[in-house]
């Protein structure tokens, strides 16, 4: 082990541990009116806008239990389940999912329903983002650990480990077969 890894072993394993924060605790919901201008050319309402509804609404999320700033690492499994038409009230609802070290899986649904009936809001779409929590510097800081707090919520934790073990194999995948073909003499 190197001066450096060793260094930074010790501090982690000196560093007082952050009190966990129960899932209720950064739960959010955003909403928004669609108008004309979010449609796009077939005249829904462009994914696009939604896309970013569920980044604003996660990102709030990831900041909220990580006491400071986060930014977004990827999105995951973006869904669109139907189509959102101008007049949808659109109700973006995202919580922490999971917690690693300085990382953060926000799980995200999308509900609309018309503004101006009283039917049940539909669900729309859903996501899965990763949000890194950043000191002011850029670089990643430590996260409270998320406690579920329901059956749902124990089910979605286990449910985003497993996807934390996908995105890191498919990561090292993709790494490894970049390399062989380096080793093979192609250029990418």
């Amino acid at each position: 082990m190197t001066d450096q890894a060793e260094q930074a072993s010790a501090a982690q394993s000196t560093a007082p541990e952050i009190p966990g924060k129960p899932t209720s605790a950064s739960r959010t919901t955003l909403s928004h009116i669609m108008t004309h201008s979010d449609t796009n050319l077939l005249g829904t309402v462009h994914g696009g806008v939604i896309m970013k509804l569920v980044d604003d609404a996660a990102g709030a999320v990831a900041g909220r239990h990580s006491g400071g700033p986060a930014v977004t690492a990827s999105m995951d499994e973006m869904a669109f389940l139907e189509p959102v038409r101008v007049g949808d009230l659109v109700h973006v609802k995202a919580q922490v999912n999971w917690t690693g070290r300085s990382s953060m899986e926000v799980g995200v649904r999308v509900l609309a329903e018309r503004w101006n009936e009283s039917t049940p809001a539909t669900q729309v779409g859903s996501a899965y983002l990763v949000f890194a929590a950043v000191d002011a510097d850029g670089k990643p800081r430590t996260v409270p650990p998320v406690l579920p707090e329901t059956e749902k919520d124990k089910r979605r934790y286990q449910e985003a480990q497993i996807r934390r073990t996908h995105r890191l194999a498919r990561r090292r995948a993709i790494m490894e077969l970049r390399e062989r073909r380096v080793a093979e003499g192609y250029e990418d």
